[in-house]
C-alpha cells in the first residue's frame, strides 16, 4: 500500500487474552499469551495523486502471531495488493494494474518491563524483523514493465525496528509506538526509509457499567499516524515525486467478543507533503483468538 500499512499496520490489534481492545493502524504491546495464536484478516481501500497518477490501491492482509513465551510473540504477515494507475496523456485517459502476492513480513516482539496493577498494566515491547522479498518486481503489461508502485513486491530486503508502550485499563487503552523501516536497493533504485510515530486511544463506551454476564464491549477509538518517507533515490540521485510528511488521523470503533473482534477506521489525511495527495481510506478487520 501506499499508505503507512506495512508490517507493523497489520500487527495490530493482536492482544494478550480475550476481551481487550488495541490499536487499530499499529501494533500493540501486549503480548499474546505463551501456546494460543491470533489469525486476523485485514482489507484497506486508499486513493492517492502523485507524480506518477492516480493510484487506487486495495491489499488484503492475512496476519498470524503465536505466543512464544509469556514475553516473546512472533507474527507472520502476507499481504496481497491490487492496484491501478490512471495517468491522463495526450492521447487520452491511461489505465495499467498490477496484483499478486507481495512482500511477506517476519516480526518478534519482546516484553522489556511490565508494571501491573489492580486494573491495570503498563507494557514496553521492542519489536523488529525484516519484510521478504517474496513479492514479484518484474510484472509487465502489453505496455511494457509495470511502473513502481504497481508492482506487489519491493525486490529488496527491508529491516524492521520498533519500540510500542501500552497503558491499559478497564475502561480504556493508551498506546503509543515508533518505528523505522530501512528500505533496501533493487534495480539501482534506492527506495525511500519510512519513520512513523503512532498513537492510539480506545474508550470502552458500552457498557458504561462492568457487570457480570456481559457478553461483548464496544470501544470508540482515535488514532494518529506522523508518517515520514524519504526520497527514492538511484545513482545517488533523488527522484522527483518521492518522500515526504503526512500526518493522518483515524477515528474508528471495535466491537469486541470473547474469541472475536470485528473493527473499523477512516484515515484522514490532516497534512500532506507536495509530493503526494491522499484521499481518505477506508480499513476493516476482524480477528479471531485460538
Amino acid at each position: 500500500m501506499n499508505r503507512p500499512p506495512a508490517a507493523l499496520t497489520a500487527a495490530a490489534l493482536l492482544l494478550a487474552s480475550p476481551l481487550a481492545a488495541a490499536p487499530i493502524t499499529f501494533s500493540t504491546a501486549l503480548p499474546v499469551t505463551q501456546g494460543a495464536g491470533v489469525l486476523r484478516l485485514m482489507a484497506e481501500h486508499a486513493e492517492t495523486t502523485s507524480g506518477e497518477g492516480e493510484i487506487d490501491d486495495g491489499a488484503l492482509q492475512l496476519v498470524l502471531a503465536w505466543g512464544l513465551s509469556p514475553k516473546l510473540t512472533v507474527f507472520g504477515l502476507a499481504p496481497w495488493r491490487r492496484t491501478e494507475l490512471r495517468r491522463r496523456t495526450p492521447a487520452g485517459l491511461v489505465s495499467r494494474r498490477g496484483s499478486g502476492l507481495g512482500d511477506v513480513t517476519l516480526l518478534a516482539r519482546f516484553t522489556a518491563f511490565k508494571r501491573d496493577a489492580p486494573g491495570s498494566t503498563l507494557r514496553l515491547a521492542p519489536l523488529f524483523g525484516v519484510e521478504v522479498p517474496t513479492g514479484r518486481d518484474d510484472e509487465a503489461d502489453a505496455r511494457g514493465p509495470l511502473p513502481r508502485p504497481l508492482q506487489p513486491g519491493s525486490g529488496a530486503w527491508n529491516p524492521v525496528v520498533g519500540l510500542v508502550v501500552t497503558r491499559q485499563t478497564l475502561g480504556w487503552q493508551l498506546d503509543a509506538a515508533a518505528s523505522y523501516k530501512a528500505s533496501g536497493t533493487d534495480d539501482g533504485i534506492d527506495a525511500g526509509d519510512v519513520a512513523r510515530l503512532d498513537l492510539s486511544y480506545q474508550h470502552r463506551v458500552w457498557p458504561r457499567r462492568l457487570g457480570g454476564g456481559v457478553p461483548a464491549f464496544v470501544y470508540a477509538v482515535i488514532e494518529s499516524n506522523l508518517v515520514d518517507r524519504s526520497r527514492d533515490r538511484t545513482a545517488g540521485r533523488a527522484l522527483a515525486g518521492t518522500g515526504g510528511t503526512t500526518w493522518y488521523l483515524a477515528p474508528g470503533v471495535q466491537y469486541v467478543r470473547r474469541r472475536l473482534v470485528l473493527e473499523a477506521a477512516v484515515q484522514l489525511p490532516l497534512a500532506e507533503s507536495p509530493a503526494r495527495d491522499d484521499d481518505p481510506s477506508l480499513i476493516v478487520s476482524a480477528r479471531i483468538n485460538f
